[in-house]
């Protein structure tokens, strides 16, 4: 943990932005969503230890795989989980491989192409979870939509300049699987705009906030590419 900067995971004005594109049927699911991958970072955040790390992040994997087979604790996040996110045909174990994303990253020493692939690969499955929501599990872009996100937001908060290269390699590597003008269904364009500010970040030519990054957005929530 000692060559990043701790680190919240998510802008919150176009995470907003891109929740109101949302089905309003699944939106609290996504948020809940989005909400885990939040308190897994605050862990990250709030951690000097390795050891202490590891086994707060040990809580949250048993926590996700409870769900499966007892009411939730008095914890918000694992509350609103289970309250909007089970009933979806999805349970607390699909979860726990985004855990396991944020364990590298407590870990390792020193991150590397490797334990990069992995943090992503487990932050992905948020994407793929959600799929799930809108009846689009099957989608092929879900995953590498997933990991595209997640390496565009690790690779602006790594200290080491070769780690931080390599998380962007890897996200325009998984963007390319991702067809930039293919369109998003509906119950996806929240997902895609997701993927989209991530695509934005690491091209560079619009920071965040900027008229015409939210022109962008907005072009996505209305055709979908």
């Amino acid at each position: 943990m000692t060559d990043r900067d701790i680190f919240l995971a998510n802008d919150g004005t176009e995470r907003a932005l891109a929740l109101s594109y949302a089905d309003p049927g699944d939106r609290a699911a996504l948020e809940s969503l989005l909400a885990l991958d939040d308190a897994l970072a605050q862990v990250l955040r709030t951690t000097t230890t390795p050891a202490v790390g590891q086994l707060r992040l040990a809580w949250w994997r048993e926590a996700l795989a409870a769900l499966d087979h007892a009411p939730p604790p008095a914890q918000p996040v694992l509350e609103g989980l289970a309250a909007h996110l089970l009933r979806h045909d999805v349970t607390g174990a699909m979860l726990v491989p985004i855990v396991h994303g944020w364990e590298v990253l407590v870990e390792e020493e020193e991150l590397g192409a490797d334990a990069i692939a992995r943090h992503a690969a487990g932050r992905a499955r948020l994407f793929v979870v959600a799929g799930r929501l809108s009846g689009h599990a099957g989608d092929p872009r879900l995953e590498a939509a997933g990991r595209a996100w997640a390496l565009a937001d690790l690779s602006r908060h790594l200290r080491r300049t070769d780690d931080a290269a390599e998380a962007k390699r890897q996200a325009l590597a998984a963007l390319a699987a991702v067809a930039e003008g293919a369109r998003w269904p509906g119950g996806l364009r929240s997902l895609g705009a997701l993927a989209l500010s991530a695509r934005l970040d690491l091209e560079g030519r619009y920071p965040a906030g900027h008229p015409r990054r939210a022109m962008r957005l907005l072009w996505h929530r209305l055709t979908g590419r």
